[in-house]
């Protein structure tokens, strides 16, 4: 998945906002974290504002579907 394609998909779920859309978009940041690494997560919560719509923050890892938080935080 391109980035691009990652954040027009991430747009329409923070437009969308809820429970089953942030279930949706951790698949989505977890596919980008597979193909282009954690920098591009952060960078794609940040510009989508997801932490304002999910409280997803810049660090956190997608696997799976799962966000798992850097015990330092």
């Amino acid at each position: 998945m391109t980035l691009d394609k990652a954040r027009e998909l991430l747009q329409v779920q923070a437009d969308f906002g809820g429970f089953y859309n942030g279930n949706s978009a951790k698949l989505i940041l977890s596919e980008v974290n597979r193909e282009h690494g954690q920098a591009a997560v952060d960078r794609l919560i940040r510009e989508v504002h997801l932490d304002q719509v999910f409280g997803f923050v810049p660090g956190t890892r997608f696997e799976g579907g799962l966000a798992v938080k850097d015990k330092q935080s």
